[in-house]
């Protein structure tokens, strides 16, 4: 079995079918940012991008889009989705603490990566965040709120939040309110973070 594919639960899962965070289409955040006008056509990164609906949307809208995800197996259904529907992104198997981009990126979707993270990683995520990102480039984050101990998906408290993003390193916006509820009846904080 490939190495990518052994002792890695996100490969397991999608394997199994069991990916009970898909919803199989577009988030309606990236609708709102759009909607919004916070985000324009740009260099941008979906990370943790699955099975890619976000990608394939902001391709289809003419941004150079690149995701990134673990599951080999998430990876590949995006490449068939997007050579099916005769668009273009770059889209990487990996694990993003050992990836480097080959140059930085205008915006970066965070959606659901950082809830998926065990806490003791979550500073190296920041990290990698804020070198991927140009200066003054967007952190379009969706901070997700479970209100429980364990996870995935963790809980993404607000404070603690703006202590992992600190102000020293990032401009915060007011809260965006978007309605957006996930079907076991979480939701997201959704804020724009532009790097200092």
């Amino acid at each position: 079995m490939d190495k990518t594919k052994r002792n890695n639960p996100w490969e397991q899962r999608y394997q199994q079918g069991m990916t009970g965070w898909d919803r199989g289409d577009v988030s309606p955040n990236l609708h709102y940012w759009l909607n919004d006008q916070s985000l324009a056509t740009c260099r941008i990164l979906v990370p943790g991008c699955g099975n890619g609906y976000e990608v394939l949307h902001l391709a289809k809208q003419g941004f150079d889009v690149v995701g990134i995800d673990i599951a080999p197996t998430a990876i590949d259904s995006l490449k068939k989705a997007l050579l099916s529907n005769q668009l273009q992104a770059e889209v990487v198997a990996a694990d993003f603490f050992q990836w480097q981009p080959k140059q930085t990126f205008d915006a970066i979707y965070e959606q659901t990566s950082l809830c998926a993270l065990p806490l003791q990683q979550w500073q190296a995520y920041e990290q990698c965040l804020y070198q991927w990102l140009k200066p003054k480039g967007k952190l379009l984050a969706q901070f997700m709120q479970t209100e429980d101990a364990g996870g995935p998906p963790f809980h993404c408290d607000i404070e603690a939040m703006l202590k992992l993003f600190s102000p020293q390193r990032w401009q915060w916006s007011e809260e965006k309110i978007t309605q957006v509820i996930h079907s076991d009846r979480k939701q997201e904080k959704v804020y724009l973070l532009e790097k200092q």
